[in-house]
């Protein structure tokens, strides 16, 4: 299996340059698409690359990075992501798969099971001013247990919706 990251600036002809270089064959499961690009970049261009994927009969598998593309750095230096804004793009990216009547394959995350303060916002109050208390990282800003539980609750409403099941 191969994994590409794209970004807002990706054409469909990029893309579809891009999967038939690496699955010439066309064999399901080989490429996974990894989509990042903030939310409403995500709504106003992942349609047309779907369009195109579909149109060519391309077997590809769609996956949300909606960490990366929410990076910013506070005024006291921290590099950070907030909570909202990766909500905001893995909700995006369910709503315009429900749109195209494609598939939304799964996500990727930067993420720990600790009690970091490294992500402001979600159910664990972390903002601006506590982000100092456990941050950790010695790299990129990873969301902490509470943020990506809540994150799995959210994809699993998504799924039971797109399944008829009940909510949760």
């Amino acid at each position: 299996p191969l994994g590409v990251k794209i970004s807002d600036k990706c054409t469909p002809d990029e893309l579809l340059s891009t999967i038939n270089t690496m699955n010439p064959q066309n064999i399901p499961g080989k490429i996974t698409i990894i989509v990042r690009m903030g939310a409403e970049k995500l709504r106003k261009n992942l349609p047309e690359l779907i369009r195109a994927v579909q149109r060519e009969g391309k077997a590809v598998v769609w996956i949300s990075d909606p960490v990366h593309g929410n990076t910013r750095v506070t005024k006291s230096g921290y590099k950070t992501r907030d909570f909202d804004n990766v909500r905001a793009e893995l909700t995006a990216f369910f709503d315009v798969h429900d749109e195209m009547g494609s598939h939304p394959g799964g996500m990727h995350l930067e993420m720990t099971g600790e009690d970091v303060t490294e992500c402001t916002g979600g159910v664990s109050g972390v903002d601006d001013d506590t982000l100092k208390d456990r941050y950790i990282t010695a790299c990129d800003p990873r969301l902490n247990g509470s943020q990506a539980l809540e994150l799995a609750f959210l994809v699993a409403e998504r799924m039971r919706e797109r399944t008829g099941l009940p909510p949760i």
